[in-house]
């Protein structure tokens, strides 16, 4: 099978710009809108009601504005007959009350409407559910830059956790710019994208130290194009067989796990573009040379 030679870090500073852009653009986003954060996160209740027809999400919203519950969110659940309806917490509201005050207002419309589902999540709990996630994202972090400085060396590893950085912020941005539900199904697709960007990394980052020690002639930036090009269609089989099945799952998996599905496919896409022209490109920004590798080659030949 003949060597691809894509000549990918020629337009490494075009592409590292754009990465700095939409990161800075997804930080801003948070900065400022933050995210759409489910009940997960925020508490409150959630009411799920079928209709014997399509339901109308703008009447089903009228009906809401003009009741106490004028702050809740409405969307479709799965079939356009399905409706959700999710609202915060209300200061002094008996939690008990709240599905069924929000079904009997909705029967104004439709005496025939179903209450099918009310779950309540506290604030409280809320709060530390979105406080244990973080941190479980800062320890996954943190754990990948101390496993990347053992197997190779620290130029990798911090190329390696910027890019981690990049694939999660961006994945963020896009949920914030999006005003998509955020909820602990999209921290766990978050967590997931850690894992898969991280071990296309490792593959690419193994054939550029295989590379710098067996290949005698060129330059940095030709060394880390072979390696890429060398890896190139073990990364695009990996992802675009993983697409297939995330895709399936957005489309057909309904609601609950639509913001897993969306957090995934974005993760996997950025992920794999960051492994080329972040963690690649970051190894090239460090000036990694056959010097980084000349002590651990000496000393794997002195011994008996």
């Amino acid at each position: 099978m003949k060597t691809l030679n894509f000549r990918f870090m020629k337009y490494r500073k075009l592409l590292g710009g754009l990465s700095i852009l939409l990161v800075l653009g997804s930080i801003v986003s948070l900065s400022t809108q933050f995210l759409a954060l489910g009940l997960d996160f925020t508490g409150g209740t959630q009411i799920e009601v079928e209709y014997s027809k399509p339901a109308d999400l703008e009447a089903v919203r009228g009906v809401l504005k003009q009741s106490p519950y004028a702050s809740a969110t409405v969307q479709h659940f799965g079939r356009s007959e399905e409706v959700l309806v999710r609202v915060p917490p209300i200061e002094g509201e008996d939690k008990d009350k709240v599905g069924d005050n929000v079904v009997t207002l909705l029967q104004q419309l439709d005496p025939e409407v179903k209450k099918k589902r009310v779950e309540f999540v506290g604030p409280q709990v809320g709060e530390e559910l979105r406080d244990k996630s973080g941190l479980a994202l800062l320890i996954a972090m943190g754990m990948m830059l101390i496993y990347i400085t053992l197997r190779f060396q620290f130029k990798f590893a911090l190329s390696g956790v910027v890019a981690l950085f990049h694939d999660v912020i961006i994945t963020l941005g896009f949920f914030s710019v999006f005003r998509l539900q955020f909820d602990l199904t999209a921290m766990a697709a978050i967590l997931a994208v850690i894992g898969y960007s991280l071990n296309d990394t490792i593959v690419v980052f193994d054939r550029v130290r295989e590379n710098f020690r067996k290949m005698r002639a060129g330059t940095p930036e030709e060394i880390i194009d072979g390696s890429l090009n060398q890896t190139l269609s073990r990364t695009l089989m990996t992802s675009f067989t993983t697409l297939l099945v995330v895709f399936a799952l957005a489309a057909l998996g309904g609601e609950l796990i639509f913001g897993f599905a969306i957090a995934l496919i974005v993760g996997i896409g950025v992920g794999t573009y960051s492994s080329i022209y972040v963690a690649s490109n970051l190894l090239l920004v460090q000036n990694i040379s056959r010097e980084d590798f000349l002590e651990k080659a000496e000393v794997v030949d002195d011994m008996p």
